[in-house]
C-alpha cells in the first residue's frame, strides 16, 4: 500500500512517550509522579502504556536524569507495546511516517488539557474531610516540590551514564549499626582521584554492580544518596560517602540477596566501582543566612541529612545559619545509623528528636509521632519563608509524615492546603522515598 492510500483511511499519529532505559536509574519517580497510571515496570525497565498516556508532562520535572523525556512519533496503530519495551536495552530511533502523517501529531501541550480533566475530576471525587480521601492525596505528586530553594548552588548532573561510567576507589566501609542487628548499614567512601566529580547535599549517584542478572544482561545502575557535604567526606578530596543497608529481604520479609547493596557492603579498601551520575536538581539545601532545615527521616534515608548536617556543622563561626531540627526513625537505637556521632552533635547546633518502632518493653513510635509532640516548635519553622522541609525514608512513612504535618498546621489555626502549596511553589517541601 503506497503513502497516499495509507493516508486515505483514517489515521492517528502520536507522540509516543518512551523512557530511555540506558538513562533510567529505576529510582521509581516518575511512575510516583504520574497521575493516570501510566507508567509500570518490571524488574529491569520503566515504560509507559500508549493506551493510558496523556502527555500531561507531570512525571518530567521530577525525573533527576531525563531519561522520562523521550518522544517518538508513531502511528498510534503501530505504537510500540508494553511488552516490546519491557526488552528494551536501548531505545529505538524514530522511524519513518507516511508522507504528511506528522502535521496530525498531537504534542504533549494539546494532550495536557485533557489529562488535567481527569486528574481534577479525579481530586473533585475525593471527600476533603474524609481520612481516606486525604491519603489518597498526600503523595510526593501531591505536595512534593521539583524545584530546589532559591538560594540552592548549581548541582552538575548525568557527567557519566551507564555507557560511559567513571570509576571510584574504595578508601573506606565502615558498619555504622551495632553489630549482631538484624539492620546491617555501611558508610562507604569513594575516591575519583583526579577524575571530575562535583556534587551537592541531597544529590544521588548510580553504582553499576558487576554480573548479568537472570537474563543474560548486565545488571543495570541501583541509586543511593550521598550521605557527605560537597567538599568531600574528607574536607578538600575529590571523594563522597554512601549509606548503604545491606538486603537480605525484600518488602515482604521474603528472603532476597540484593545484588548492588550486599556488593558494596563487601567492598575492601582499594577495590574500584563503577559510577554513573551525579543525579538530582531538587532535593537541594538552601545557602543563604538564617535559613532554617527541617529533616524527616528512617533508616538509610539519613544519608542527605547527615550530608546536610555535616556542611552546616563545618561552616559554624564562618556562615548565620538557622534553626536544624531532625526526626529520625529506625526500629531500635542499635538499628539507628550513626547513632554514635549524632549524640555528639551540640544540642544548640541541631535539635534532634529520636523515634523507635521496636524497642522491647516501650511503645511504638515513630517520626510523626514526634512531630506532633514537638508542633508547637514544627509549626514555627513550618511559618518560616526561611524554612526549607526534607523527608527521606520508606514509601510507607511518607503519608503518616504529611497527615502529622497538615495536623500540626490544623492544630496552630494554619490553613495546610495554602501552606502546603506555597511550600512546593518555593521549593521548600522535598520528598524522597522509595
Amino acid at each position: 500500500m503506497n503513502d497516499a492510500a495509507t493516508l486515505a483511511a483514517p489515521v492517528e499519529v502520536i507522540r509516543q512517550h518512551l523512557i530511555d532505559p540506558e538513562v533510567c536509574i529505576r529510582c521509581n519517580t516518575c511512575e510516583e509522579a504520574c497521575p493516570v497510571d501510566a507508567i509500570t515496570h518490571d524488574a529491569r525497565n520503566y515504560v509507559v502504556d500508549p493506551d493510558i498516556c496523556k502527555a500531561c508532562m507531570a512525571c518530567v520535572p521530577p525525573c533527576p536524569t531525563g531519561a522520562i523525556d523521550n518522544w517518538r512519533l508513531m502511528l498510534r496503530s503501530q505504537a510500540y507495546p508494553l511488552a516490546e519495551q519491557f526488552e528494551w536495552d536501548e531505545l529505538p530511533a524514530q522511524i519513518d511516517l507516511p508522507e504528511g502523517a506528522a502535521a496530525l501529531a498531537q504534542g504533549p501541550a494539546t494532550a495536557a488539557a485533557e489529562a488535567a480533566a481527569v486528574v481534577a475530576a479525579a481530586a473533585a471525587a475525593e471527600p476533603a474531610s474524609d481520612v481516606a480521601g486525604f491519603a489518597t492525596a498526600v503523595t510526593a505528586t501531591s505536595f512534593g516540590a521539583t524545584l530546589a530553594p532559591w538560594s540552592a548552588a548549581h548541582a552538575y548532573t548525568n557527567l557519566y551514564n551507564h555507557k560511559q561510567p567513571t570509576t571510584a576507589t574504595v578508601v573506606g566501609n565502615y558498619r555504622v549499626t551495632d553489630a549482631g542487628v538484624e539492620s546491617e548499614t555501611h558508610h562507604i567512601v569513594l575516591d575519583f582521584g583526579r577524575m571530575p566529580f562535583p556534587v551537592l547535599e541531597g544529590q544521588s549517584i548510580g553504582i553499576l554492580p558487576p554480573g548479568v542478572d537472570a537474563r543474560g544482561k548486565p545488571h543495570v545502575a541501583r541509586q543511593y544518596s550521598i550521605a557527605s557535604p560537597r567538599n568531600g567526606e574528607r574536607p578538600g578530596y575529590n571523594n563522597l560517602s554512601l549509606t548503604v543497608k545491606r538486603v537480605t529481604v525484600d518488602h515482604d520479609g521474603n528472603p532476597v540477596r540484593g545484588v548492588c547493596s550486599n556488593y558494596l557492603c563487601e567492598l575492601k579498601k582499594g577495590d574500584t566501582v563503577r559510577v554513573i551520575g551525579p543525579f538530582g536538581t531538587s532535593f537541594l539545601m538552601p545557602n543563604h543566612p538564617r535559613s532554617n532545615i527541617v529533616m524527616i527521616c528512617t533508616g538509610t534515608g539519613s544519608a542527605p541529612m547527615r550530608a546536610m548536617t555535616e556542611y552546616r556543622r563545618r561552616l559554624r563561626g564562618k556562615f548565620e545559619g538557622g534553626r536544624l531540627m531532625l526526626f529520625f526513625g529506625a526500629r531500635t537505637q542499635k538499628e539507628l545509623p550513626y547513632f554514635g556521632p549524632l549524640m555528639n552533635l551540640p544540642r544548640d547546633f541541631i535539635d534532634v528528636n529520636l523515634a523507635f518502632s521496636r524497642t522491647p518493653g516501650a511503645p511504638r513510635r515513630y517520626v510523626q509521632d514526634l512531630m506532633r509532640e514537638r508542633a508547637a516548635d514544627l509549626l514555627a519553622l513550618m511559618k518560616d519563608d526561611d524554612t526549607s522541609i526534607y523527608v527521606c525514608g520508606l514509601k510507607s512513612m511518607e503519608e503518616g509524615v504529611l497527615a502529622a504535618m497538615r495536623d500540626v498546621a490544623t492544630m496552630g489555626g494554619v490553613q495546610w492546603e495554602e501552606l502546603a502549596g506555597r511550600l512546593k511553589r518555593e521549593g521548600r517541601l522535598h520528598l524522597e522515598t522509595y
